[in-house]
């Protein structure tokens, strides 16, 4: 007799729709659960001071200045956020070929760690290691004769993560696919005396078109006009091998996964997380998040509803948590819920 839970029961004895009539019996069945404390805000900064800038292709998500980011990371601690990810929007006259200004100790991201740790230490900050908000071409990594240089660009990485390990941040996210950088990343830290300083690797990231309105949004987009990133980041129709890039970094010496895009990888987040059994995150990207506010403008779905529908989503396939620009709504919805 088969065993699977789909053949135990039947009708009219058994009636699944009995665990669904009422909100506390359907919580208590409920099979996943989202908190505040599963999710990650993204902040862009800017330059400037008092300054907010809207960007026009991620409604409701706006470039702010360091000296306004206590207050904003104060909000999302106090709602339940315990991480917040932090990503620049460098000016175009410290952008260069080989992306530079990441080394630069007082650089936009290095300040705003120094700024966030100075107020709210109790939150956990997380750095992406990559060159592309630095670079005059937009590409990942340091470009020559129009390819992306791996082992060069690994040597900068490893001093960028330095750098933004040494302003106090708790976390280094390398995002910029290249191979072997995981460990090349965890030896300079380890050397460093940064044993502790994790690491949580954007393992399956995917060369996507959902990528658009965060490139506008840290001002890569125009420098990537006549290029793409198809030779570093996996493509969109392999799922294998973003399973193969999860267990290389897991073996460099990875401490948490991210997948990327989210919902369109749902299989992927199940399958890393099946496989490897590691902390496992979603990133709802920026062209998942504008589409359902767009969507929702114009009074086709409901915004609060999508969200919070596709971050359980998240939850359902794997995620541990999830990386989303939607992160400080969705905590208010669910503080309200409690």
């Amino acid at each position: 007799m088969p065993t699977s839970p789909v053949f135990l029961g039947s009708y009219p004895q058994t009636r699944l729709r009995r665990n669904r009539q009422k909100p506390w019996s359907r919580d208590l069945v409920a099979e996943n659960h989202l908190s505040p404390r599963d999710l990650i805000w993204p902040i862009i900064v800017c330059e400037g001071n008092q300054r907010v800038e809207t960007i026009d292709s991620m409604p409701g998500v706006e470039r702010i200045s360091v000296d306004l980011l206590p207050s904003r990371a104060n909000q999302a601690y106090s709602l339940g956020i315990r991480a917040i990810a932090i990503f620049p929007k460098v000016l175009e006259e410290l952008k260069s070929p080989e992306g530079v200004e990441c080394l630069n100790p007082d650089n936009l991201v290095c300040r705003a760690v120094r700024e966030i740790k100075k107020h709210i230490p109790e939150i956990g900050v997380i750095c992406d290691v990559a060159l592309d908000p630095y670079t005059s071409h937009g590409q990942d990594g340091i470009v020559q004769d129009n390819n992306v240089i791996n082992d060069r660009t690994v040597e900068v990485l490893c001093r960028q993560a330095l750098n933004q390990a040494n302003s106090g941040c708790d976390v280094l996210a390398p995002s910029d696919m290249m191979d072997g950088r995981v460990r090349k990343i965890r030896i300079a830290l380890d050397k460093a005396d940064f044993q502790n300083l994790q690491i949580m690797s954007y393992a399956a990231k995917f060369a996507s078109s959902y990528y658009g309105p965060f490139r506008e949004a840290i001002g890569s987009a125009a420098n990537l006009a006549n290029g793409d990133k198809r030779t570093y980041q996996v493509d969109p129709r392999n799922s294998q091998e973003a399973l193969r890039e999860s267990a290389f970094d897991i073996d460099e010496g990875a401490d948490m996964l991210i997948v990327k895009p989210g919902l369109p990888y749902l299989d992927v987040i199940k399958g890393v997380k099946e496989t490897f059994s590691m902390p496992t995150y979603a990133y709802q990207v920026s062209g998942e998040y504008s589409m359902i506010m767009a969507a929702s403008e114009r009074g086709w779905i409901s915004y609060s509803d999508s969200l919070m529908e596709t971050l359980i989503c998240f939850k359902r396939a794997g995620a541990d948590g999830i990386i989303t620009y939607g992160a400080v709504e969705a905590a208010k919805l669910l503080n309200d819920l409690l």
